[in-house]
């Protein structure tokens, strides 16, 4: 009995003492963990990481390490399960900067911040060269299914993330096209010679393709506003190109026998609107054919310095087209 009287008090110091030990050796530890999960550098380099849709958590600390982005795969891992982001981190294309740390990573992961890329639609273009475009854009997935019709995609900068499908992106460009009529056609100019959106599209399609500066559109419009309203064909040579190439460039100047030539859209021939659009028209263009400036200019030839010059009278207009050949030679 006297020696387990010596003994109880040591006993009990020495389990004390290792509790004390482990829980010390713990906050050590955790500091240590914590450090290195928050700390970072300043390093400017960064690095393209792609995560796969299915990828797990172990490949992508492993992928993060073989990158020499975090300095412990096992750190990371363990981080993510401890804060419950196991499950969290998202498919896509990332850039990470090489002095980033491993809960700045994380957070990237979890919150989807993948990179935007960049696909820039021209005004004027039609849906098949549209379409063409996005088969070799690179970072897209997938066919364009359900084609869309002439003239019902806006042309502007679409941002997207790798992975994306094409259908996708024609599907946000219908979608972008669709509003946009929706909120410029209840404000249009009153009395104006088109009596659906569609029509404007059309008419908006045929300006698109008769000049690239931007000052002109609303004249130009203006123009064949004023011939729609006096009865007068449109006689636009993009019309006629259309008709004969679907939309792509000849390469040379119209000859006459095309211009003969009797097509649905030749606007030499046929009164009023063609019948679709002949080309996919901006926003800034769609406005302009529905706040066209008021003119009672009937004419408009090249002037030879990227512009047009505009006529009331054919006899002027003649005077313009001479011009504009003497400068040709």
């Amino acid at each position: 009995m006297p020696q387990v009287k010596r003994l109880a008090p040591f006993f009990f110091n020495g389990l004390f003492g290792g509790i004390i030990a482990f829980g010390l050796a713990l906050i050590v530890l955790t500091g240590l963990l914590s450090h290195t999960f928050y700390a970072g550098s300043v390093a400017q380099k960064t690095t393209t990481l792609v995560v796969a849709k299915g990828q797990g958590l172990s490949s992508v600390a492993t992928q993060l390490k073989d990158n020499n982005l975090v300095s412990s795969r096992h750190i990371f891992a363990l981080a993510a399960v401890v804060v419950g982001a196991q499950g969290d981190l998202r498919a896509g294309e990332y850039t990470i900067a090489q002095g980033a740390s491993m809960a700045q990573i994380l957070g990237k992961l979890r919150d989807g911040d993948t990179v935007a890329r960049r696909l820039v639609i021209p005004e004027g273009l039609t849906v098949k060269q549209i379409i063409a475009r996005l088969n070799d854009v690179k970072g897209l997935t997938g066919e364009v299914y359900d084609m869309p019709t002439e003239g019902s995609l806006l042309p502007e900068t679409y941002h997207f993330s790798l992975g994306d499908s094409r259908q996708g992106i024609v599907d946000r460009m219908r979608q972008s096209m669709t509003d946009t009529l929706a909120a410029l056609w209840p404000e249009r100019q009153a009395g104006l010679p088109i009596n659906t959106p569609q029509e404007a599209l059309i008419l908006a399609s045929i300006v698109e393709r008769e000049t690239s500066v931007d000052r002109e559109l609303s004249h130009i419009a203006g123009v064949f506003v004023h011939r729609l309203n006096r009865k007068m064909k449109l006689q636009s040579d993009p019309t006629i190109i259309y008709g004969l190439t679907g939309g792509e460039p000849l390469g040379r100047g119209l000859r006459r026998s095309e211009i003969r030539k009797k097509t649905p859209y030749n606007t030499y021939h046929i009164k009023g609107l063609p019948p679709t659009p002949i080309c996919n028209p901006g926003l800034k263009t769609i406005a302009a054919v529905l706040d066209p400036l008021k003119t009672n200019d009937l004419f408009f030839v090249a002037d030879g310095n990227g512009g047009h010059a505009f006529a009331e009278t054919y006899a002027q207009h003649k005077k313009n087209v001479k011009a504009w050949r003497n400068r040709k030679r």
